[in-house]
Formats: structure tokens, sequence, C-alpha cells
């Protein structure tokens, strides 16, 4: 199956794009050539390439240091003790049910699609999964994607993470950027600067540097409406538990205290938005920025 869609958006508030572009086929869709969400991945969904308005690739799928690293991603490490993070041994994966739905109405642009998460015999289902991928065009060196997902637990489960040592406290949304993506730092909206963050809550975590095509920047954003808000952010530029180079690793990481049970039947609610782009933003436009992502 090949589609491809082109679609007119109202003038409205977006000013630089009169058409949103996307491309389905039988494993991705491609929105207007900004980023591909590989939907069809056999072991979990993901975003890859991300794109920069430049052109320049910002995220790195399966690195030799960590292979189950894709893109920009949404998982969690244990469900009820079994791993859906690392990709070997016995792992749980997440698969759509179905290819999802493009909808483009009023300057944006929306992937809709249900998901189950499938425990490691690779049969019983442990969560349903409706997630919701929405593009906005902000300028002409800028855009943000948003993600609305809700996890259905078919049983009572616990989500929980390997406690932080010298590593740990993930799951949840991360990013894993391109090693070409050199000099970067991070902020944080107190306006701390940080090569490595272990905990630390926040509103959002801003990772800028510089890319062949200039500068870029990822501004991740935490909604109030997420279970442990602000959340503790786990990140690095560089470390040594990803080899020289530049690691380029964000991760929301709402279960760095303790783990969230959530009863069979019931609700978990995430939301985040991921805004790119050039030329440099300080602090108090990142904060603008989320408050406009709250408001939209």
């Amino acid at each position: 199956m090949r589609l491809l869609r082109h679609r007119l958006h109202s003038d409205g508030p977006i000013r630089h794009a009169a058409v949103i572009e996307y491309e389905l086929t039988d494993d991705r869709v491609t929105i207007a050539d900004r980023w591909t969400y590989v939907w069809g991945a056999r072991r979990r969904p993901f975003i890859h390439p991300l794109r920069s308005a430049g052109g320049s690739v910002l995220t790195c799928d399966a690195p030799d240091d960590h292979p189950w690293h894709h893109g920009l991603w949404f998982t969690i490490k244990f469900v009820n003790g079994e791993n859906f993070w690392e990709e070997y041994d016995d792992y749980g994966v997440l698969r759509h049910v179905g290819p999802p739905e493009v909808h483009q109405q009023d300057g944006r642009l929306d992937v809709r699609g249900s998901l189950q998460w499938v425990r490691p015999d690779r049969s019983t289902v442990v969560l349903a999964e409706h997630r919701v991928l929405t593009h906005h065009e902000l300028g002409a060196d800028s855009y943000r994607i948003d993600l609305d997902t809700s996890l259905v637990p078919q049983v009572d489960v616990v989500f929980d993470r390997t406690p932080f040592t010298t590593w740990g406290g993930y799951g949840g949304l991360t990013l894993r950027g391109a090693p070409s993506w050199r000099d970067t730092r991070l902020l944080l909206s107190d306006g701390s600067e940080h090569q490595q963050i272990h905990g630390v809550p926040a509103r959002w975590c801003d990772l800028r540097g510089l890319t062949d095509a200039g500068p870029a920047g990822v501004a991740m954003f935490d909604h109030p409406g997420n279970p442990r808000h602000p959340v503790p952010w786990y990140a690095s530029t560089r470390a040594d538990t990803y080899g020289d180079g530049w690691a380029n690793f964000v991760n929301a990481a709402f279960l760095w205290d303790a783990p969230v049970t959530v009863a069979a039947g019931e609700s978990l609610r995430m939301r985040h938005g991921v805004l790119v782009y050039g030329e440099a933003l300080d602090r108090q436009a990142i904060d603008g920025a989320h408050e406009a992502y709250l408001s939209s």
C-alpha cells in the first residue's frame, strides 16, 4: 500500500505554509519532509528521521552502543516486571493495530492509531494504547510534534524502571540525537545549563547544538496533567555509557523516583510537545513556546 495525500489547511495562525503534505505507506508515514513515523516497526513504533528546517537529521536509530534506541520514541522499561525497553533476551513489543489514520484540519495534521503492548510471550496483550501525533507548522524554521497517548491496562499493572545508580531511572518519551549534532548543551526551564542531567525536575528540557546545515534545537515539553509533573529529566550530551562522541540523549523520566500503579481498565494519559527549531531561542522564548503548546 502506498498513498500520497496533499491537504490544504486554513490560513489561520499558520503564516508560512499553505500545504501540509504527507505520505502513508505500508509501514510509515512522512509528514512534510520534516519527520517520519515508522508505525510498522517490528519492535516498537518510533520517529526517525526527525529533521531540522535545514534538512539535517537530528535523530539516531539503533546505534551500536544502544541498538534499542530508536530516534524519538515512547515506551516504559518494566510493565509488571517484564522488559519493554531493551531488545534482547525476553522483551515485550508495541505494535499498531493496522495503519494509523491521518486527519488534517485547521492548520494541524493528526496521525491517530491504536496499539497493543504485547508481552514477551508474543501473544498476550497487557496494555491497549491510543496514540495521537499532531504536527504543527510554526514558521519557516520551526515546527512542533505533540504526543498524546492513553494507556489502558488489561490487568492491574505496575510501571517501573531500573533505579538510578550510575545509569537508570529512564522510561517514557525519549530522544536519541544524531552523533553529528555536535557541541550540544542542555537547558532546563529554570535557566540552568548542563551536559548531564540526573533526575532534575523541570517543565521542559532543551537540547541545542550545531549541524552541518547550521544551528538546531529540540525542546521537549512536559504537560501539567502528566503524572509527576514537573517531570524529572535524565539526559546527556556525552556520557561514558554511550562511548565517544555526542550521545544527545533526553528522557522525560516520569518513573525516576518511584513506580506508578494503574488498575485494569483505568487510563493513564501522557502528553508531551516536541519543538524543533533553527535559530537559537533563549529561555524566555522557549517558555513562550511551552505556553503556546499548553494553549493549543
